[in-house]
């Protein structure tokens, strides 16, 4: 008769320990925000915005890019899509933590005279950027006129070099647009040209003689090349001479021992003649 074996379990005793989602298990912290890695605005906004300078639409401009690559651009320029959730409504103490982040970076690119102008107690960022954007357009057909007599009244001799008059003229250029009434390529080329001294004629020349005005910036790069070139020009004249009067200054550097040997010398020359003649 058989003897029945129990076979013995072909399955692996279960284990006691079973592995808990890493997700639940581990304190995972939150990403830092981009804004909070800011510590020094101005390294990256190199404006100091004031009211007489007027630079507004370029430190508005570098001011959206900054607030764009840092993820806060709606708390200057709300967004009007509502296909994703707001940060306001999902959290909002970050948003309200943000916001004064923004806030703190636009102060901090303000001359003290607009600091004192345009802070106010609890302001938002958004309130201040509107704030900011009214002032800068207030009274602007007043000061397109301004501008435009300034503008036509620029000339190279007030400045030292070509490169502060090429920027000056630049600046009252993107004032304009503040207000609204942009310079075109056109006009600002052409008043660069009529600015210029005597000295810079050839070169006014060739840029306005063109198939079409080129660029500012290239109508620029002309001007200032010429200018370096002359600065050359007249450093090479001031060595130059030495070489091609050279006859004139070996006579002129005869120290006044040599010179009253010479005087002697012809004197003595002169006495002897007059007394073999005698």
């Amino acid at each position: 008769m058989s003897t029945a074996h129990s076979s013995p379990s072909s399955s692996p005793k279960s284990s006691s320990f079973s592995p808990k989602n890493s997700a639940t298990t581990q304190n995972i912290n939150p990403p830092i925000h981009p804004a909070f890695t800011i510590s020094n605005i101005t390294s990256f906004i190199k404006i100091t915005l004031s009211i007489e300078k007027g630079q507004y639409s370029t430190w508005s401009e570098l001011f959206k890019i900054h607030a764009g690559v840092h993820q806060v651009i709606d708390h200057i320029i709300p967004s009007e899509t509502t296909s994703s959730p707001n940060l306001k409504d999902t959290d909002p103490n970050l948003w309200a933590r943000l916001d004064v982040v923004v806030l703190q970076w636009i102060y901090g690119t303000f001359s003290d005279d607009l600091l004192h102008t345009i802070i106010e107690r609890d302001s938002t960022t958004e309130n201040a950027w509107n704030r900011l954007f009214n002032i800068f357009y207030d009274n602007k057909n007043s000061r397109a006129i301004y501008l435009g007599q300034e503008f036509s009244n620029v000339h190279m001799e007030q400045f030292p070099d070509a490169s502060t008059y090429c920027q000056h003229l630049k600046s009252l250029s993107d004032q304009f647009s503040n207000v609204g009434a942009l310079v075109s390529n056109e006009r600002l080329v052409l008043q660069l040209i009529s600015g210029l001294t005597n000295v810079y004629a050839t070169v006014g020349s060739q840029i306005r003689h063109g198939d079409s005005l080129p660029p500012f910036y290239k109508a620029r790069s002309m001007i200032i090349l010429e200018e370096t070139t002359k600065a050359k020009k007249a450093a090479n004249s001031i060595s130059n001479p030495a070489f091609v009067s050279s006859l004139d200054d070996n006579a002129a550097s005869t120290t006044p021992y040599q010179q009253r040997n010479h005087r002697n010398n012809n004197n003595n020359n002169k006495d002897n003649g007059a007394g073999r003649g005698g």
